[in-house]
């Protein structure tokens, strides 16, 4: 038997496909006498458009991830699933003319109409190369264009079994192409690493479909038929790793080439841990199974180092939703010990501490995700994230000290958040402008299938409908988009424009002023050097020399109340009799200063320790400037200083280096 599989756009064509990599490897190894080949589909589409029309990477980024809750990548390829390529270009147009630039508006409609062309071509290349079974992965924008290619194929070669799995095939949904759709024979639902191979099997025995969990096949009747899905997951040891072969080679054939680097695609873990527990209510992700899992130490080792080694690619995506926490102990060590300088990116939980980070910075995981969305408790407890808004500061702040970059979102729209609740974190955003900001500006909450917003109505969202561009991508009753969708409209929530616009103000802000914005803090022992170059703060350095104020400084590494800083700061420092009003008048003035971040009663120091190359450079401005200044004097907290004070360097620790990003 063989067997083809077929990634469509707008799979990312920076990366291999990992679901395609799992199937190939489970083909060949569980299906005895099958075969596996995949067709990159997506690289070939690259090489076909930009032959015929201007188009860039920055293109298909957009059409592959940017325009994801719009559904702009779908309904492209709609015109090639319903043959027609006006396909309901005005309901498209009128509804997309505010949202959308003129550009962007002109190539998404030219696309639309020459795309048809091309879902031929390929169709017509799957069936000259004669396999048995084609199967079609859809994930994110990839579902309209599976589906026309799969129609295409049956409509050329009706006796080519054709079968669709993947994200966009979970539960219902899955359930929902194989109804309505006839051209797909199987809808393969859950994990297919064991389902598939249980499909290809029976095709060729003969044996009852039945059997398979999850499948979606026809009776005899021709009637859609849903298998009950799998009651557990897989364990971790059925996990196999993937096979890439053909992908690096093709990708460096591809115009594409020229646009992206690539990575690899690892995999420790599947589920979330933490979402075991407290599901983070706007989370759709993990589908049918939350629970977590994670593959031994050594599988995991050696499969980063496998794929290291046969691709010579250092760059690793890595798509677990969370770290597994043990890893830090095992898996990051070895890699740090091996002779491999990889880089990943990876999920984290946003309460890490430093030790931990530097672990994954020293692995190569510089590319973190700590999944922050927000910096105010409240809404951080609407979410059920487990974590505040110091805790998350303190993420940002750490991360710049070790040397990560981190990736965040700001999300708004949550039943129960108020104006309040945003008020004091938009008035602090100046102060954290040297921290990483968020990718994008602040985004209200989709609602996705399989979260708790849309599971459960009582908290807070009724009357669900299929976001508005599903009705003019497919051809369908309201009732089948439902069970096909997976991002839902929702009355609005929350905040309202005003404040949604005041968050977006200073996010903007942030972002434009990031690269010059700088805030250090070198603990020289007998007293604390602060350097600050930050548009809203008119100070560059800062010396704190008081001994209860280096307790509270100190303290501050890690989110305190101000009675708990008081009180273990007055047992560090014998003699020092603060109450806790001084103590707060103490916090105002640096929280003016820009000093520290607080949120829920709880503060947090933002000034992430300098390394030898800012001590290094301050030394030299304090010989430059040896002649002209006198001698500084210590600074009371609370005043600007008259001359800059200067460190002197650090001793013994070696300046680390930037991280090399391929």
């Amino acid at each position: 038997m063989r067997v083809l599989l077929v990634n469509m756009p707008w799979s990312p064509i920076d990366l291999p496909s990992l679901a395609l990599g799992i199937l190939k490897r489970s083909v060949d190894e569980r299906v005895p006498g099958a075969t596996a080949e995949v067709l990159h589909a997506n690289l070939e589409f690259t090489d076909w458009i930009t032959a015929r029309t201007e188009f860039t990477g920055d293109d298909y980024e957009y059409y592959a991830l940017s325009s994801y809750f719009m559904g702009c990548g779908d309904w492209v390829f709609s015109s090639a699933l319903y043959d027609d390529p006006h396909w309901r270009e005005e309901e498209f147009t009128a509804v997309m003319r505010g949202k959308l630039k003129k550009s962007r508006m002109a190539m998404t409609r030219a696309l639309h109409r020459v795309v048809p062309e091309y879902v031929d071509e390929i169709a017509r290349r799957i069936v000259a190369s004669a396999p048995d079974v084609v199967g079609f992965t859809s994930t994110f924008q990839q579902n309209t264009a599976a589906l026309a290619a799969a129609r295409r194929v049956k409509q050329l070669a009706p006796h080519l079994v054709t079968v669709m799995g993947g994200a966009n095939c979970d539960g219902a949904q899955g359930a929902a192409v194989h109804r309505n759709f006839p051209f797909v024979d199987h809808v393969v639902r859950g994990e297919g690493e064991a389902a598939f191979p249980q499909l290809l099997t029976a095709l060729t025995e003969g044996s009852d479909l039945a059997e398979v969990p999850g499948l979606c096949h026809r009776g005899s009747d021709g009637e859609s038929v849903a298998n009950p899905m799998a009651t557990r997951p897989l364990p971790p040891a059925a996990i196999l790793p993937p096979d890439y072969s053909g992908y690096f080679e093709r990708l460096a054939a591809s115009v594409a080439r020229n646009w992206v680097e690539p990575k690899l695609v690892v995999e420790g873990a599947r589920g979330c841990w933490w979402g075991e527990k407290h599901h983070c209510t706007f989370c759709g992700l993990n589908g049918s199974f939350m629970e977590f899992r994670s593959k031994s130490p050594d599988t995991f080792y050696n499969e980063i180092v496998e794929l290291a080694r046969r691709h010579r690619v250092l760059d690793m995506y890595v798509v677990d939703n969370i770290l597994d926490m043990g890893y830090l102990t095992t898996v990051l060590p070895r890699i740090i010990d091996s002779e491999y300088d990889l880089r990943l990116h990876i999920e984290i939980k946003a309460n890490m501490r430093r030790p931990q980070l530097r672990t994954l910075a020293e692995a190569g995981m510089i590319y973190v995700q700590p999944g922050i969305e927000s910096l105010n408790h409240r809404v951080l407890d609407l979410m059920d994230k487990g974590v505040s808004g110091c805790q998350n500061v303190r993420m940002l702040r750490d991360g710049a000290e070790t040397g990560l970059s981190v990736a965040w979102n700001y999300l708004h729209g949550f039943p129960g958040e108020t104006e309040r609740d945003y008020e004091p974190v938009i008035a602090q955003i100046p102060a954290l402008e040297h921290l990483d900001p968020p990718v994008d500006l602040s985004a209200r909450i989709a609602i996705e299938r399989f979260s708790p917003y849309f599971e459960r109505p009582e908290l807070g969202f009724t009357g669900l409908r299929p976001e508005e561009h599903y009705r003019f991508t497919y051809d369908l009753p309201e009732e089948e988009l439902y069970d096909l969708a997976y991002v839902f409209e929702a009355p609005a929530r929350g905040i309202g424009e005003q404040t949604v616009t005041a968050l977006n103000d200073a996010l903007a802000a942030w972002k434009k002023h990031h690269a010059d914005a700088r805030l250090t803090h070198t603990d020289l022992g007998d007293r604390i050097v602060l350097v600050s170059r930050r548009r809203a703060f008119d100070w560059r350095t800062r010396q704190l020399t008081d001994p209860f104020e280096l307790a509270v400084f100190r303290l501050l590494d890690q989110p305190h109340t101000v009675s708990a800083l008081t009180r273990k700061a007055t047992t560090k420092t014998p003699g020092a009799a603060p109450d806790e009003a001084g103590t707060q008048r103490l916090l105002d003035s640096w929280t003016a200063l820009g000093l520290v971040f607080t949120d829920g009663g709880s503060y947090v120091h933002i000034a992430p320790a300098a390394v030898n190359e800012d001590l290094l450079r301050l030394d030299f401005m304090r010989h430059r400037y040896a002649a002209e200044a006198a001698p500084a004097e210590p600074i009371p907290a609370g005043h600007a200083p008259a001359e800059p004070v200067h460190a002197e360097p650090a001793p013994a620790e070696p300046a680390p280096t930037e991280p090399v990003h391929a």
